[in-house]
């Protein structure tokens, strides 16, 4: 299967404005873009919906890509592929084809600074190891799907 935007000549500061311009059409608040070129990260954060959300991608590896263009194009795509996530879950909301909470829950940001998907992804596999469910949280209510 061929990466999305694999050939893109789409600058990565144009792909971070249309990210922040998207979030912004959609009341987004306290957004923005960062780059940790040390720890070869990427960020997108903004509050929505009374919640922080949080996407953190690893940028392409330079001893995989060398220093040059090949590393440059493999950085534009993975920008180009985080906007269209996040217009795609964004997309889906707008069009009540599912709930704010079901497209962005892994990257809820909580009290601690963590995001759901850093404790859910542990008790996931630990599930699947032991084949039963854990016990679930204290006052946890279930709800039928496509409700809030």
């Amino acid at each position: 299967m061929s990466l999305y935007a694999k050939d893109t000549k789409v600058p990565i500061a144009q792909s971070r404005a249309e990210i922040e311009r998207l979030l912004d059409k959609h009341k987004a608040k306290q957004y923005g873009t960062a780059v940790d070129y040390d720890i070869r990260q990427a960020r997108v954060q903004f509050r929505l919906h009374d919640r922080i959300v949080r996407f953190v991608i690893a940028l392409p590896d330079p001893k995989k890509y060398g220093q040059g263009e090949r590393l440059a194009k493999a950085e534009r795509q993975k920008w180009r592929a985080l906007l269209l996530v996040i217009k795609a879950k964004l997309e889906a909301v707008e069009n009540f084809i599912s709930t704010f909470e079901e497209e962005f829950l892994a990257h809820i940001v909580l009290p601690n600074d963590r995001t759901v998907a850093d404790y859910v992804i542990p008790q996931v596999h630990e599930m699947y190891a032991a084949g039963k469910m854990l016990a679930l949280p204290a006052n946890t209510e279930t709800r039928e799907k496509g409700t809030p």
